[in-house]
């Protein structure tokens, strides 16, 4: 799949890590993405927009990114999703990968190590 035919979803709380995500994906060539505030608002945008690749912070309020992660699979098993933390705990890490994530990314986020996991996924 090319980098421009993608479809991304990014899933955080704060308006400010969406913002620069968004910036470095549209610099990649990503034009195709939406957002969402919350793991409420990611599953519902999920469902809706059936993204190839989806970001998500692991603390977001309502619903947190491994309980959205989770509904996500069950609903597409195939989904393929970066999991997001400040928090880069050990346990974090371990609970995202058994949940089925694709990925994980370290916060603050890194221009490096976005383009790292949209050259995995476009090699898959």
């Amino acid at each position: 799949m090319k980098i421009s035919e993608i479809k991304v979803l990014i899933c955080d709380d704060s308006i400010l890590v969406r913002k620069k995500l968004t910036e470095i994906l549209k610099g990649a060539g990503i034009t195709a993405i939406s957002e969402a505030k919350d793991g409420i608002q990611a599953v519902e945008q999920f469902k809706a927009n059936n993204p190839d690749l989806t970001f998500m912070d692991i603390v977001m309020p309502e619903k947190t990114g491994l309980q959205a992660l989770e509904e996500i699979k069950a609903y597409n098993p195939d989904a393929k999703v970066v999991m997001a933390s400040t928090l880069g705990t050990q346990s974090n890490l371990t609970d995202a990968i058994k949940a089925g994530a694709f990925d994980f990314l370290q916060k603050p986020v890194q221009e490096e190590d976005i383009y790292k996991i949209l050259n995995t996924f476009t090699k898959e």
